[in-house]
């Protein structure tokens, strides 16, 4: 995989992870399931941040440096 590419999936990562919570807000407000919305919410919210943090790492991740 190129820098350049790794960069481009991880900023598609931090953007689904962000559109993944925002869906599940939007669905939660439409209907009140507060007993297991909360727990899923909980277990959504973990996932995408793991998500996010893998993705920012991806899109931040310094290629050129010399080991």
């Amino acid at each position: 995989m190129t820098p350049e590419r790794s960069r481009q999936v991880g900023k598609a990562l931090m953007a689904l992870s962000v559109v993944q919570v925002l869906l599940f807000l939007i669905a939660t407000m439409r209907r009140s399931y507060a007993a297991l919305a909360i727990p899923v919410f909980l277990g959504v919210t973990i996932v995408s941040g793991l998500g996010f943090w893998v993705g920012w790492t991806m899109s931040a991740a310094d290629w050129d440096a010399e080991e």
